[in-house]
């Protein structure tokens, strides 16, 4: 078995450039982004059971809640599935796009969405298929990255 050692000179050559850099800086951030708006739902899930599961109580509130943050966890697998094979089929670097446009444009509508209050048993039903639709981002961002 013979092993082959690249000289000190190629391995920097070969190290990262600066775009490369820029790439893993941005990809970074958007993770660290996602990551904050999934960190941000599991500690703010009693303000948000109180606005958008209104119809019950506040113990079933909460749980439903967190059933809903746990939505997004759950097609997780499925987004590396879907997103996984789209990669296999197009290419990562366009699939990667798309599940990080599909996670930003989900988390956007996230913030617009109107309360229990204003549009009654549609707000949690558009809450949960909104975190549905980040998870299955979230899961597809994996494979692609």
């Amino acid at each position: 078995m013979s092993e082959h050692v690249q000289p000190l000179e190629a391995t920097r050559s070969a190290g990262t450039s600066r775009e490369t850099q820029k790439v893993i800086f941005a990809s970074s951030l958007g993770t660290v982004f996602e990551w904050y708006d999934f960190f941000l739902y599991g500690a703010l899930a009693a303000v948000i059971s109180k606005q958008f599961f209104a119809g019950v109580n506040d113990t079933t509130a909460f749980i439903f809640a967190l059933m809903a943050f746990a939505a997004g966890f759950i097609v997780r697998p499925f987004g590396a599935l879907v997103f996984g094979r789209l990669g296999d089929m197009i290419g990562r670097k366009y699939t990667f796009l798309a599940t990080i446009v599909l996670m930003g444009l989900a988390t956007f509508c996230v913030g617009l969405l109107p309360t229990y209050a204003s549009i009654g048993i549609a707000a949690p039903i558009i809450l949960v298929v909104l975190r549905m639709l980040q998870g299955l981002a979230l899961g597809g961002e994996y494979g692609g990255a």
